[in-house]
């Protein structure tokens, strides 16, 4: 006598029933459950490291702008970076380096601007130009703000340059990498000379 076939199912017929009695319970579970709001972000340090070093390359694979600091942290709301004693190397083709250091720093979320605080100086190296030396650049102020990808340095702050043997004061500034020029704002003060100098004997290596 051969068994009627609906036998055949019971087992499977039992693991169905079973998941569905055991998903109704967990919906069961969620609908009644109390909802618990999203934590929030705060302005507290999720991460931080010591001796900070760290390379961006451009598009075309060469270094684009190097920063060096005694210690970074990173704060998880939004995404800034203090660093502390910050040193910045701006690395354009064709063009001296740009080095700018302060006692502290913040770094904006993409590391497309860079802020230095407290004793905050900017150093524009000396560029060969043909036949003659084109001086070094100084600029001091309190607060400088770098856009990284534009090759640009700003400060709204009184500031000292230097370039050369010509010196100024002014309060506000805007230096341009590219075209080598600087914007005064404002209150500007100072004694100017060419900014061409005959190359020397002795040229400073680049």
């Amino acid at each position: 006598m051969r068994t009627p076939r609906f036998r055949h199912w019971l087992p499977l017929g039992g693991i169905a029933l079973l998941a569905g009695l055991t998903y109704g319970l967990f919906l069961l579970n969620q609908s009644t459950g109390p909802l618990l709001p999203a934590r929030a972000k705060t302005h507290t340090p999720d991460y931080f490291a010591d001796h900070f070093s760290v390379t961006i390359l451009n598009p075309q694979g060469t270094t684009q702008y190097r920063i060096k600091a005694s210690k970074m942290v990173h704060y998880q709301d939004d995404g800034t970076i203090d660093i502390t004693l910050p040193a910045v190397r701006v690395f354009t083709p064709n063009e001296p380096a740009i080095t700018s250091f302060a006692q502290r720093g913040r770094l904006n979320t993409d590391g497309s601007i860079l802020d230095l605080y407290g004793d905050a100086r900017v150093l524009r190296a000396s560029a060969r130009r043909g036949k003659n030396i084109e001086p070094e650049i100084q600029m001091a102020s309190e607060h400088f703000r770098v856009l990284i990808n534009d090759d640009l340095v700003q400060t709204e702050k009184p500031v000292t340059i230097q370039r050369g043997p010509s010196i100024a004061t002014t309060t506000g500034m805007e230096y341009n990498n590219t075209t080598r020029t600087i914007l005064f704002k404002s209150r500007v003060q100072g004694v100017f000379s060419p900014t061409i100098q005959p190359q020397s004997a002795n040229p400073p290596t680049r």
